[in-house]
């Protein structure tokens, strides 16, 4: 296989997190070179309603999803579980737990206009596809299932793979998505509004099943994993990696190393740059305004807006709001990010001191208990709450269900909750993922999120045994700078190339990379 080929110098390297010793050779099969080589507000008066409660079972996972409030089959679907029903597809194949298998003709449209906002995964799929490099493998998927993944999927499937799939958060899925999915012959255990017994039933069934065992693992959050190290660790003999893509789900896997508990190598796809600079930030920039739009039909100028956390997704929401003419007050632990808050032009607070006055508060730390009953207690009437952080942990949704406060659903994931005196929050998806609970996220982005995913399979499955030990790596810069040259011919973007002379006196390689792992763009 072309893939066992070394293509590339040893400035290639593939870096631990927390170190730089152990690295080791990185190989790029030749068609990654030859590729590289071409280069709506609420009325804020309280008003008398009918008290009544939420009825059906909500969450509690730590994971959230890249989907679409206006998806197609909301407002088509019985409200019988999946789960109760015996459906086949086309080939006759039962192997899959959808909504509504009827519907995979409009999920394909939808994966087709994606493909088309997908160029770099399109290109890996055309010129990977005659080497295989995924022949062999057998991946379990724990993410959004959305259009953009399935054109992933499609992708690992050309490549060779053989996937399994489940979707991360219970508000994720894409209906008409997953039927497609299992259309195409795909086993998908998922829809839109699964319950949390639900949740960890499509798990189980994406990774226990007779005569099929998974050798690679694609998460998101780190409730995949989870579930195979507490149900099934024998498996871990067979799989020769893990890629995670969420700020929690690497934070398990590093906890998990620091233990001594991870018994495989894995790739933290969540800190490449790629992954940062671009999902978490110039994503999350966009789709702030479309989640808070859809669910409430806000006007944003003048509203005061508090953003808990200054990282990247958080600088994307607070660059996102000041843009519309929001006043936005930042909080903050450490001192880095709220010094580059204060130079952006925000107002660095604790959020017991705007609590009182906001309009909006949005969580997007990763951390628990960010906002706690005391703040939802002195919040002001109709002030809106969110989360665009990726665990349900940093709004205290819990300390809601009491039987004082009143739960009114207006509208899809978005509910009011009522205090004794009349006064009323409004909160989104129940403190889950904003963006891809209540409203859609830019393909463009996730096509570069998706190709660097890809990229990490490829090589934890192709790498011989001994490149990784059981730890929690890096994709190497060499690595982000190809999938970010994938995505420059859609803006007709011309490279500047370094001379001879030029990239000596730098100490370059006139082909990256061209800067050092430690840094920070």
């Amino acid at each position: 296989m072309a893939l066992t080929r070394t293509y590339i110098t040893e400035a290639c390297a593939m870096e631990k997190w927390d170190s730089n010793e152990g690295t080791s050779a990185f190989h790029v099969p030749e068609w990654m070179i030859q590729f590289a080589d071409q280069k709506q507000e609420f009325n804020k008066r309280p008003t008398k309603i009918g008290r009544r409660s939420l009825s059906r079972s909500i969450s509690q996972s730590s994971t959230d999803s890249y989907s679409s409030a206006a998806s197609y089959t909301d407002s088509s679907d019985d409200e019988t579980s999946p789960r109760d029903k015996q459906q086949k597809n086309s080939k006759g194949s039962g192997d899959f737990c959808v909504k509504n298998i009827k519907q995979a003709e409009f999920g394909r449209r939808e994966i087709e206009i994606a493909e088309q906002e997908m160029p770099a995964l399109m290109a890996l799929r055309k010129r990977a596809q005659g080497e295989k490099p995924l022949a062999g493998a057998k991946i379990v998927g724990c993410t959004h299932i959305t259009a953009q993944t399935a054109v992933l999927m499609e992708t690992l499937g050309a490549l060779g793979a053989q996937c399994r799939w489940a979707a991360c958060n219970i508000y994720s899925t894409l209906n008409e998505v997953a039927a497609a999915l299992a259309e195409s012959g795909f086993p998908v255990f998922a829809w839109k509004g699964e319950s949390e017994d639900d949740f960890w039933w499509c798990i189980d069934r994406c990774v226990n099943v007779e005569g099929w065992q998974p050798n690679m693992i694609l998460d998101d959050g780190g409730d995949l994993t989870h579930w195979i190290y507490k149900k099934y660790p024998n498996m871990f003999k067979k799989i020769k990696g893990i890629v995670e893509e969420s700020v929690t789900g690497v934070h398990r896997l590093y906890q998990l190393s620091k233990a001594g508990k991870l018994c495989v190598p894995a790739m933290n796809v969540n800190d490449s740059v790629t992954k940062q600079k671009f999902d978490n930030l110039y994503c999350c920039r966009e789709s702030i305004l479309d989640g808070l739009k859809r669910t409430t039909d806000m006007m944003f100028g003048g509203k005061q807006v508090v953003v808990c956390g200054y990282g990247e997704v958080g600088k994307g929401c607070c660059a996102a709001l000041k843009a519309m003419g929001s006043i936005v007050y930042v909080t903050e632990i450490d001192p880095i990010c709220a010094l580059q808050a204060c130079m952006d032009g925000f107002r660095l607070v604790k959020l017991n001191e705007v609590i009182r006055q906001v309009d909006i508060v949005i969580t997007c730390t990763g951390n628990k208990n960010v906002v706690t009953r005391e703040h939802l207690d002195r919040m002001k009437n109709s002030c809106i709450v969110c989360n665009m952080g990726h665990s349900n942990t940093e709004i205290d949704v819990a300390s809601l269900r009491t039987p004082e406060l009143t739960w009114e659903r207006v509208r899809s994931q978005v509910d009011h909750v009522i205090w004794p005196d009349g006064k009323r929050i409004v909160l989104l998806a129940e403190g889950r993922l904003l963006n891809l609970s209540c409203s859609t996220v830019p393909t463009f982005v996730l096509s570069i999120t998706a190709t660097t995913q890809a990229l990490a399979l490829i090589e934890l499955y192709n790498a011989p045994e001994g490149r990784y030990k059981q730890d929690v790596y890096l994709l190497p810069k060499k690595m982000d700078e190809y999938v970010a040259s994938l995505h420059l011919p859609t803006f007709d973007a011309h490279l500047t190339e370094l001379t001879d002379e030029q990239a000596k006196y730098l100490g370059l390689n006139k082909n990256g990379p061209f800067k050092p792992n430690y840094y920070r763009y």
